[in-house]
């Protein structure tokens, strides 16, 4: 196996198809409505992440009822996962946030996940979601923007938070028996190899269960997309991106399930995004070179639980 890929878990876990059907709420983010910045991440237009949603001002079980209804039509599948998708789903109040998660809660929804930010999830939440996981049985993930783990590169990117709130929020999660997922940019100019490396091990070491790995996109009408105009900042080539997922999975624990190694993003509001190349296209260069140099996650993968000691 090169790499523990979510369909595989997906199928070993609910024993069918499933699939993700986005929710969209309406939620900011604290890093653009003043609390930490107005700019946001320098990366992040003013969408967030959600270039697909339904409108926010349908309630989360019509969303799902018309999302899991043009899926079904197309795919079949029996199961779903509600993703709360855009911006910092916990940054609401927590009354809130309940009624949402309970909406969310209906037939053939098998797991919830909610996208967040790592300052943005602390032990009332963890525990309201350990509730509805244990009474409702259905699978709580919680997917934590990280990026890197290159705190000058997080403040580059004007994050608003740094290492120590990542982990943090995964201390937190763990210790409420709640899984995880963490978005992770392995392309990054301003980051080396050895900073790939680190998040690797550092993610492992935390006990991750899930990574979603980006390729670095520039939208328009960003600090980035500025940034790249004026030519300070310079995407790294095809070929160094392919190198450096290999490598970060060679040395991320075997057992993280890896929801994706390439992103996209609107090629009406890019800039730049995944070299012009189709994301399946990058997808299969990456397995056909690891392949070739018989390279697999978790190959390097050895170097927690005392490896040097003695006894």
């Amino acid at each position: 196996m090169l790499y523990y890929k979510f369909s595989e878990y997906l199928k070993s876990r609910y024993g069918t198809k499933v699939y993700k059907l986005p929710v969209n709420i309406p939620v900011t983010c604290p890093n653009r409505d003043g609390r930490l910045s107005g700019r946001g991440c320098i990366f992040c237009g003013e969408e967030g992440a959600g270039f697909e949603n339904l409108s926010n001002t349908l309630n989360v079980t019509e969303q799902l009822r018309l999302n899991s209804k043009y899926i079904g039509e197309n795919y079949k599948p029996e199961r779903f996962i509600a993703y709360f998708q855009n911006f910092s789903n916990t940054y609401l109040p927590l009354e809130r946030f309940k009624e949402y998660i309970n909406e969310a809660c209906v037939e053939n929804i098998v797991a919830i996940y909610i996208s967040t930010r790592p300052d943005c999830i602390n032990d009332r939440y963890l525990e309201f979601l350990k509730d509805i996981k244990e009474t409702k049985n259905i699978d709580i993930v919680i997917e934590l923007g990280l990026q890197t783990v290159n705190y000058h590169t997080l403040k580059l990117l004007n994050r608003g938070h740094l290492l120590a709130e990542f982990i943090d929020a995964m201390v937190r999660i763990n210790r409420h028996g709640l899984e995880s997922c963490v978005h992770y940019i392995v392309d990054l100019p301003m980051d080396t190899i050895d900073d790939v490396v680190e998040g690797a091990r550092i993610i492992s070491a935390l006990g991750v269960n899930q990574v979603k790995c980006h390729s670095m996109y520039i939208l328009k009408d960003t600090d980035l997309g500025e940034m790249y105009s004026r030519g300070d900042i310079k995407p790294v080539a095809l070929d160094e991106y392919i190198e450096r997922i290999i490598t970060f999975l060679e040395y991320l624990s075997p057992e993280t399930v890896i929801q994706r190694l390439i992103g996209r993003a609107p090629e009406e509001r890019s800039l730049f995004c995944n070299w012009s190349t189709s994301w399946w296209k990058i997808r299969d260069m990456i397995e056909e070179k690891m392949l070739q140099e018989e390279r697999y996650q978790g190959k390097k993968f050895g170097y927690l639980n005392g490896k040097t000691c003695l006894f």
